[in-house]
Formats: structure tokens, sequence, C-alpha cells
């Protein structure tokens, strides 16, 4: 009996999406933050990674989402088998701020140059962790190891809006990560 008490506790614990699971709470720059969703990237019918977006509420309002100057989260999972190179990273990320990021683009162009000097090739099992704390900006984890961290809100506010803006890479991963 005791087991299978702590097997429901457990699983009300974390959510689980294509075999990757995420806890329900975080802790982000001092600040509990809760799991809002999990989305797909898929392309071609591949599973590329499984992301998961943290708030300190749930919201199904991606421009609140992105704007609010709140502690967030967001981890991407890597499940594709056959790797990810930085360069196609890169390249998905250019085509999201274009598509996203508007005016932001222009001027976070430096920060994104910065950014990018921090991705490596991603293979399956591998995670890329943006962590946003207000006034001190968004903190970026590469294979387990922090990278450096970017200030500002419109960093933030570009990197997120890929995702999340009115063109994400695709309509489930945003609706996942929405809660939907």
């Amino acid at each position: 009996m005791f087991l299978v008490l702590l097997s429901l506790f457990h699983r009300a614990e974390a959510r689980e999406l294509e075999g990757v699971s995420m806890p329900d709470t975080a802790t982000v720059g001092g600040q509990s933050v809760v799991l809002n969703g999990m989305g797909l990237r898929e392309k071609f019918f591949l599973n590329i990674y499984v992301g998961g977006l943290y708030l300190p509420a749930k919201t199904t309002d991606a421009k609140a989402a992105i704007d609010q100057d709140v502690a967030k989260k967001m981890i991407m999972a890597f499940q594709y088998s056959g790797g990810v190179p930085k360069d196609k990273m890169i390249e998905a990320y250019e085509e999201g701020l274009t598509a996203n990021a508007g005016a932001m683009k222009a001027s976070q162009a430096a920060n994104f140059q910065k950014f990018y000097g921090w991705l490596s090739d991603m293979a399956a099992g591998d995670q890329i962790v943006y962590e946003y704390v207000p006034g001190k900006g968004t903190t970026v984890s590469v294979k387990g190891a922090v990278k450096g961290t970017i200030e500002g809100t419109e960093f933030m506010k570009a990197l997120f809006s890929i995702y999340l803006g009115a063109t994400p890479p695709t309509g489930p991963l945003k609706a996942g990560l929405l809660g939907g």
C-alpha cells in the first residue's frame, strides 16, 4: 500500500511528455515557479526536443508569458537521436527571431551573437535551459554547464517570443507550453 501511495505522490510531482519528465515546480533566483506546460518540437515527423515553460503562476496568455518581468524558466530537452548541429540551431533561432521578435531582433543582435557562441551540437538527452531573473537577466545553461548571463528584459522577451510568439516553431509546441 505504501508503494502505491508513493507512486501516486511521485506522479503528482512531475509531468511527462514523450518520455521526458519535468518537475511540477522549480526555483529561479530564489523564487518558486510552476510548470506552465510542456510541448513537443517536431520537424518532418521527428521528435527534436520537448520544451517546458515555468512561470510564477500558470497562464494561457502568450503575451503575458513573454512580457511579464517575472522569474521564468524554459527547458529544451533534446530527443532526436541524430543530434542537432549548432549551425542548424542558430538557423532556427534566427528564423524564430525574424518571425516573432520584430525590432527586438536588431536591438538584441549582439546579445544573440554572444548566446550563439555558447551553443554546441546537441545529442539526445542534452538540455538547454534559460532562467530569467528580473533585474539580473537570462542565464543560459547548455548540457548542464552555466555559460553566462545576458542582462536586460529585451533579450528575455526576444528569446521567449521565439517559442510563444505569433509564429512559433510549431503550433503544438506553443500550445503545450501554454498548458494546452
